[in-house]
């Protein structure tokens, strides 16, 4: 039995106009200072959100934080709809974009690290970093943290459907290379 839960969501969408992030810094929702990253990115939070909003002077967002992708893309939407109430960006239909997902599975049991490195292609060097990381690109391409606790934590993904059949394979690679 695994057990698996979404830690993090990224995901991005562009309003398709440029904006002043020092007209934003009035507002408490947003956090917009010019010593972070030079000014060039403004923070949008409310009590209502699970996650935050990176906005750009570009117009893209990055919603992070929040734990579904259906999460993510209200999140960007209450950023627009946000910036919209205010006359700081006209109206635009979003499209939100799924980047990456990050879970975590907990498998029953300790994994033997030494032994999935030599019958794996893991990369392991326990003096650098106390777990393994393995790359697979069957049935999802991802980036998986492998430790002795049974822990894991698996990024790269960009559906949330595709953590099951991943933590599948991840069991099978397991058990094929600790026999």
């Amino acid at each position: 039995m695994v057990k698996i839960v979404i830690v993090n969501v990224v995901s991005t969408a562009n309003l398709q106009q440029k904006l002043d992030l020092d007209e934003l810094e009035q507002f408490k929702e947003i956090l917009h200072d010019t010593e972070i990253y030079g000014g060039r990115v403004a923070y949008f939070k409310s009590p209502a959100m699970e996650g935050k909003v990176s906005i750009f002077t570009s117009g893209k967002m990055i919603s992070v934080g929040t734990k579904s992708e259906t999460k993510a893309a209200e999140e960007l939407s209450l950023a627009k709809d946000f910036l919209v109430s205010k006359k700081l960006t006209n109206p635009v239909q979003l499209e939100p974009q799924v980047q990456n997902i990050v879970a975590m599975a907990q498998y029953d049991g300790s994994i033997n690290l030494e032994e999935l490195a030599k019958a794996c292609k893991m990369i392991y060097e326990p003096e650098q970093f106390p777990g393994g990381i393995l790359r697979i690109s069957d049935p999802y391409k991802a980036t998986i943290l492998i430790f002795a606790s049974g822990k894991t934590v698996i990024t790269g993904l960009r559906n949330s459907h595709h953590i099951k059949p991943v933590t599948e394979q991840l069991a099978n690679i397991i058990r094929e290379c600790s026999s």
